[in-house]
């Protein structure tokens, strides 16, 4: 056994020494040398079973051999307001600032796939994110901006795939092969169905659509992240760590499932999902899920699923502050929330983070509270130490305890979910909502009781409370704005012709064809992205919750 052991510690100490550190003090601040990794001098195969050496199956300890000292995490604040110019700005204010990613936040109207100038965008364009309707947006909202050296996330999912139509549109009129783009699409409908709520097609329909996209993608986009499966919502809803981690999981066996059903070769397109979950309260808990989520993942991509690819087998993970955990009341207490909950997440290992600002729960982020955000994920890197050591918590008695108990419960679920033939009939039949539901209920009992305090609201109230931050306020003239600029575009184009490409894109929905041809056709025809919403609603329908009781 220790033979076994001592031959998979030099394979690691020979990959982490080839690569490359950064130009970086690695000792702690008194001066003292810190290893990069730290771990029993004589292992045995349970240990390399359960735990191994970072960059080697079955992850628990992390992807990369040596993690932060080769290269940080991407620095990816959320961003979006208002109209594309004025969310280009911002922007191009945090990569200024030393932001290394873009995320974009879309507004309601667009997430649920309305123009601007559709009756139930009334009163929401621009409001909690930027107002997108057409081609035209988003070449203001990308302006100036070089997607061939710059990784764009965007956060949105229903109409997900005619967003990513819009961005490949922008690349190639920048002269970007699309080949070379880099990035991640959440694209995540199951999680919607069990969460957030933002869905336009049925299940199995938006996961035809889904599937078109991977197909599409592996092929076109090949640096390009297809999926970000998504748990931070699940938490979001009031979910437990044992279920986001859970139902997350299961939500990405499922896109394998169905790639592979498509006739796609795992090790084609798996390198290229991702994930994204929540940093939330209970700080070892935290860091407890990430590594149980790695060793999950990578014993049932390589065991269940057949992935042969290393890639394949590795977790890798967006991670975003709790949303959830910020209050109104005294909200420049948010400041330290959101840095223990990031703090969690550098320690366990993720690979982009997001960190809220105090301003979230009263309107969106302005620039001093989102300035704010991103110094304190650059205190982390840089002032903490943290970034020195990979898993510096692996082996302690209680973390490792927890990682086991949240792989136990995840897997409890995962046997649930499989009796009832599958994550897509789960939701049909409403368990996992159900599940989150009476989660966020037991939560919301032990704080009205306060058998759990939250600062400011149930315990150490100020009564006198007087808000002093600045308040980012997004006006009317917005809404105004985008409308007339939709109007001109369609004044603008040849209509006969886009006319002709939402047709086919009907056509192509009708017959089974794959769709994103025809969604790119369309972007470049400056068709909006309404109308291309309907022209496949006509095929797919609309979905419909049925009440979970």
């Amino acid at each position: 056994m220790n033979r076994k052991y001592n031959e998979c510690r030099d394979k690691w100490l020979d990959e982490a020494t080839k690569s490359k550190n950064r130009d970086y003090d690695f000792n702690t601040v008194s001066g003292e040398t810190v290893d990069l990794l730290y771990y029993p001098e004589n292992g045995d195969e349970k240990y390399l079973d359960k735990l191994g050496f970072p960059g080697q199956f079955p992850y628990t300890r992390g992807v990369h051999p040596n993690l932060y000292r080769g290269r940080l995490w991407t620095m990816r604040q959320f961003a979006g307001f208002g109209t594309p110019s004025e969310t280009n700005n911002r922007f191009k204010f945090l990569l200024k600032q030393g932001q290394t990613g873009l995320s974009v936040a879309f507004d309601m109207p667009t997430l649920m796939g309305y123009d601007c100038d559709h009756e139930f965008s009334d009163g929401e364009v621009g409001k909690c994110g930027v107002s997108i309707s057409s081609l035209k947006d988003m070449e203001e909202l990308f302006d100036g901006i070089p997607l061939d050296k710059v990784s764009v996330s965007q956060t949105i999912n229903g109409p997900s795939v005619i967003l990513l139509a819009f961005y490949i549109a922008v690349a190639e009129n920048q002269g970007i092969d699309s080949s070379i783009l880099r990035g991640t699409l959440q694209n995540d409908i199951l999680k919607e169905y069990i969460a957030q709520k933002e869905w336009i097609y049925p299940p199995r329909e938006s996961m035809k659509i889904i599937t078109d996209m991977i197909e599409y993608c592996t092929e076109h986009l090949p640096q390009y992240n297809t999926i970000s499966i998504s748990g931070y919502h699940i938490r979001e809803a009031g979910s437990t760590a044992a279920q986001e981690l859970a139902f997350t999981l299961a939500d990405g066996f499922t896109y394998v499932e169905h790639a592979i059903e498509r006739g796609l070769d795992v090790d084609q397109f798996a390198p290229r999902l991702s994930f994204f979950f929540n940093s939330h309260l209970d700080f070892f808990e935290e860091i407890a899920k990430y590594r149980a989520a790695r060793r999950i993942w990578a014993k049932r991509m390589k065991n269940k699923y057949g992935a042969k690819d290393p890639r394949s087998w590795k977790l890798r993970f967006h991670t975003q502050t709790a949303g959830y955990t910020l209050t109104a009341q005294q909200p420049e207490n948010n400041i330290a929330r959101t840095s223990f909950q990031a703090l969690a997440a550098v320690i366990g290992g993720t690979q982009s983070l997001h960190t809220n600002s105090m301003d979230e729960t009263l309107a969106l982020p302005s620039e001093k509270a989102a300035e704010i955000a991103l110094r304190t994920q650059q205190l982390i890197a840089f002032e903490t130490g943290v970034a020195n050591v990979i898993d510096p918590l692996g082996g302690s008695w209680y973390v490792e305890e927890l990682t086991d108990k949240l792989e136990e419960k995840a897997e409890s679920y995962f046997k649930q979910i499989d009796d009832l033939g599958g994550v897509i009939p789960a939701i049909e039949q409403g368990f996992l909502q159900r599940e989150i539901a009476e989660s966020a209920s037991a939560y919301q009992r032990l704080v009205d009781e306060k058998k759990r305090i939250v600062v400011g609201v149930n315990e150490f109230i100020k009564d006198d409370e007087n808000i002093e931050i600045p308040i980012l306020e997004i006006g009317d003239d917005v809404e105004k704005k985008q409308i007339q600029k939709l109007h001109d575009v369609r004044a603008s184009r040849d209509n006969q012709f886009t006319l002709q490409c939402l047709s086919e894109l009907t056509q192509a929905a009708r017959t089974g064809d794959n769709v994103m041809p025809h969604l790119i056709q369309c972007a470049k025809a400056y068709a909006s992205l309404g109308e291309m919403v309907d022209a496949m609603k006509v095929v797919y329908g609309e979905w419909t919750e049925s009440t979970v009781i």
